[in-house]
């Protein structure tokens, strides 16, 4: 049997116009109202999911690694290490975790694999036991990453995790540690490599969206963010995979939609994507 259960790590708040790229604000201040500094709320919300004996985490969040003045910097709301607190709560210690799979290494999306700022402690990787599972592309693009996007990623991480000796790099669409049910699509136009994990499921597939599509909002083909390194790549790769999806009665696992966690992908009135049957907290979803 496998089930699936949302869970949030910490959260931010970052800049309206950065998030929506080309958007003018008066467009997207309707989708998410913005703060008296310009910024929106944003979830870093992951997947677990329980399969057979098998525990697999989709994805950490930003955690709480960085220091008090970066924490600022990039608008982490809470200090401490919300996505473990989150675990425990539905009853799954660090160690119990098997897999963890990031859709690629920036820090909003690792930063919870690690441990919690302490001051003059080095962080340290808190899944003890867990294969670590990165895409081969992703990974190449942390280790030698472009002066574009370099701040985004964690001095010392792909240390971390080679060290680990619990690294698998996918260098297709499965992954030895998820075994069946399980397969890869990729996407390079926010950051080459991306990897998004499609879980089978019946009635149709749950897809975890990560910065492809990181809300109900980026549904809409035309709208990116301006961290994407290739936009008009990404818009391309959208309108694939959601006709792709929408075939299959797919569903998308929404990581930074303040309000949704998942959604199924539909067309409206006029024909544009969108989704239908939105819930914002997704608990043991069942096969």
């Amino acid at each position: 049997m496998r089930t699936l259960t949302s869970v949030l790590g910490n959260s931010q708040r970052l800049d309206g116009g950065a998030m929506f790229g080309n958007a003018p604000k008066p467009m997207w201040e309707g989708w998410i109202a913005p703060d008296e500094h310009n910024r929106i709320p944003l979830a870093c919300r992951c997947l677990v999911i329980r399969d057979g004996n098998k525990t697999i985490l989709l994805e950490t969040g930003i955690g709480a690694f960085f220091d008090p003045k970066l924490r600022e910097r990039y608008g982490v709301v809470e200090p401490h290490h919300v996505l473990v607190e989150s675990l425990g709560a539905i009853g799954i210690r660090p160690e119990d975790v098997d897999v963890v799979v990031f859709s690629h290494l920036h820090f909003d999306h690792a930063g919870g694999a690690l441990t919690a700022f302490s001051e003059g402690a080095n962080p340290q990787l808190v899944f003890p036991r867990a294969i670590y599972v990165v895409g081969a592309e992703a990974w190449q693009r942390s280790v030698a990453p472009h002066a574009r996007d370099k701040a985004s990623f964690i001095p010392g991480m792909t240390n971390l995790l080679a060290g680990s000796g619990r690294l698998e790099l996918a260098a297709s669409d499965r992954a030895a540690a998820l075994g069946n049910g399980f397969r890869f699509h990729r996407s390079s136009g926010h950051t080459p490599g991306l990897l998004l994990t499609e879980v089978e499921m019946p009635g149709g597939p749950v897809l975890f969206a990560s910065d492809l599509i990181p809300g109900k909002a980026w549904v809409h083909l035309p709208i990116t963010m301006g961290y994407d390194r290739f936009p008009e790549l990404l818009i391309d790769e959208k309108a694939t995979l959601l006709s792709d999806l929408l075939s299959r009665n797919g569903r998308l696992f929404f990581t930074h939609d303040p309000v949704f966690a998942m959604g199924k992908v539909a067309r409206d009135e006029k024909g544009k994507f969108t989704t239908v049957e939105d819930v914002s907290v997704v608990k043991d979803l069942a096969s």
